[in-house]
């Protein structure tokens, strides 16, 4: 079994179904909601746990309920939580997906992220084949290049643009504009640069450069939510296994593509 680890963020993210997004003061009804353990990391690190890896995840969580809640739901989908519990609330997201299979995110509160002097099992990263990291200090990004191949989102930039590790590759998404200018800062950082680009497919630049196509859904699309992330999961399982950036994104694109046909957070 692959060993891989995560070092990022985890939102709780409530989901509501709705036809179309509701206009200013308009009162629109949805049918259901419904609520996931989410954010960067925490899809991820289950797209991994998914994809048969055994995933130690590296979090920081509010030692709330909804922080509990969290922690609870990934284990239940085969992920070691390494939780450090704050004193603030676990960061909480409202997200609508819209029968057009898009998704309009509002955020709530703090972002929270591990930090390297958090008292958690660091060591266990030396025995993994890759991690990803979305999230965290410097000090945590040190402790991720024990692994070895280290993937990076550059949602991570607070401890990207500090003094350390060169990573092996940075995957962003084309048709996020802070995505794309945090990538441009932090290229000369890694090894690979990824950009992905939806329907497009995408490609990458760096010590080599390629590009992929997007792969047939295998089924009806749903939403958009952690479509990204799902690549980022498959790219990173891929280049850890000793992949060449082709095979490993195209790993990524099919991943990218089952996300599109599940409602929500995997």
């Amino acid at each position: 079994m692959r060993k891989l680890a995560v070092v990022g963020h985890v939102e709780w993210v409530d989901f509501i179904p709705v036809k179309r997004l509701p206009r200013g003061g308009e009162v629109i009804h949805a049918p259901g909601a419904f609520a996931r353990a989410a954010g960067g990391g925490g899809v991820v690190a289950a797209v991994l746990a998914e994809l048969g890896a055994e995933v130690d995840f590296f979090t920081a969580l509010g030692h709330d309920p909804l922080g509990q809640a969290a922690a609870a739901q990934l284990a239940e989908r085969g992920v070691r939580v390494h939780a450090a519990w704050r004193d603030q609330p676990t960061r909480r997201a409202v997200t609508m997906l819209d029968d057009g299979g898009e998704r309009t995110i509002v955020t709530v509160g703090e972002r929270l992220a591990p930090v390297g002097s958090d008292r958690l099992e660091w060591e266990r990263i030396r025995e993994a084949e890759g991690a990803y990291f979305t999230a965290g200090d410097s000090a945590a990004l040190a402790l991720s290049r024990a692994a070895g191949v280290v993937v990076a989102s550059p949602r991570g930039r607070a401890a990207l643009e500090a003094e350390g590790p060169a990573i092996d590759a940075l995957v962003f998404s084309a048709r996020d504009a802070d995505e794309r200018g945090w990538a441009a800062r932090l290229e000369s950082r890694a090894r690979l640069v990824v950009a992905t680009d939806g329907s497009n497919g995408g490609h990458w630049w760096g010590e080599s450069r390629g590009s992929w196509s997007a792969v047939g859904l295998p089924g009806e699309p749903r939403d958009s939510y952690g479509c990204g992330d799902s690549f980022a999961a498959g790219f990173t399982f891929g280049l850890a296994g000793g992949a060449t950036a082709a095979t490993a994104a195209a790993l990524g694109a099919e991943c990218g593509a089952r996300a599109l046909t599940r409602p929500g957070a995997p």
